[in-house]
């Protein structure tokens, strides 16, 4: 038989289901999170649907709390101190100097971009923290309430957000070398956060190791999730900067406008929930697919894992 993954035992009282002949893989048909291997693509999907069907109660409180709601605020702030709009009359009329303010205009706009994603990287580390330890509970019957998951991500936010941006400086300075590399790492770290959360320890290597040793399988599921998440984040996208057209080049001028555009981008953040939802389910049902294949486990053992 398979070892199991190293350092990790069965939950206490919950024995693996389902054992092949010796050199196969222990597996529960039935188990409502890991995909068994030969499942294929149907069987993880099918968890996929699973889970976003039993947690989606406290999963979009969960989301809107800790992604669509910072993001919407973010994205108002960054409209406030936006001066592209007054940049572009003044080069109007004299496109030979500098806008007045430039240099303090950007300043403060980078400010506000740099210092708003980093805030809200540390409050969605929050979320998908609190979403995994759901859709781990719920797995195996276990209740999963709003407060006691989010005080769950809570206390896994800090390390899960110096892990991801981590990853978000690899796969920058990936794309900055080439497109490749940076697609390259974007695949390969894609389950880092997982892995940290489940695991603890060596995040980036394993999940790099992860595709190394079933390139198809996870290229094939991340892919499907990215497409999802970029899908659903570009219709949001292109949606609101129609939307807000109407409003004008600098609708926070005017109490009338303000709250048009502040209303507008409040709407489109709840319509990225869906993007949110498939990026979180989709990649703790990938990874619990990719343990399974390692040795025999069950979502009893990954809920235990997570604490």
């Amino acid at each position: 038989m398979q070892p199991s993954h190293p350092g990790m035992t069965p939950y206490p009282g919950q024995p693996f289901y389902g054992w092949y002949p010796p050199g196969g893989y222990g597996l529960d048909p039935s188990d409502a999170l890991v995909t068994p291997p030969g499942a294929g693509l149907g069987g993880w999907f099918a968890r996929c649907v699973g889970a976003a069907r039993r947690g989606w109660r406290p999963l979009l409180p969960i989301l809107v709390l800790t992604q669509a709601l910072p993001a919407a605020v973010l994205s108002v702030l960054v409209l406030a101190v936006d001066p592209s709009a007054r940049w572009d009359a003044q080069l109007a009329s004299d496109s030979a100097a500098l806008p007045a303010n430039f240099w303090s205009d950007l300043a403060t706009l980078l400010v506000v971009v740099l210092g708003g994603s980093l805030l809200l990287g540390v409050v969605q580390a929050v979320g998908w923290a609190a979403g995994t330890w759901v859709i781990a509970r719920q797995a195996v019957g276990e209740s999963a309430g709003l407060g006691a998951a989010l005080r769950y991500g809570a206390r896994r936010a800090l390390g899960l957000w110096g892990w991801t941006l981590l990853i978000t400086l690899i796969v920058t300075f990936g794309f900055c070398l080439c497109f490749l590399p940076g697609v390259y790492a974007a695949f390969a770290l894609a389950l880092a956060g997982p892995v940290y959360l489940f695991e603890r320890h060596d995040p980036l290597s394993r999940s790099h190791r992860m595709l190394r040793d079933r390139l198809g399988l996870l290229l094939g599921r991340v892919a499907l999730v990215g497409a999802a998440v970029i899908g659903f984040s570009l219709a949001a996208s292109v949606l609101e900067s129609l939307a807000i057209l109407p409003f004008g080049t600098t609708p926070l001028d005017s109490p009338g406008t303000a709250v048009g555009a502040v209303l507008t981008i409040a709407v489109v953040a709840v319509l990225t929930l869906p993007a949110y939802l498939a990026q979180l389910v989709g990649l703790v049902v990938t990874y619990a697919e990719q343990r399974a294949h390692e040795g025999p486990v069950n979502a009893a053992q990954l809920a235990a894992e997570l604490g």
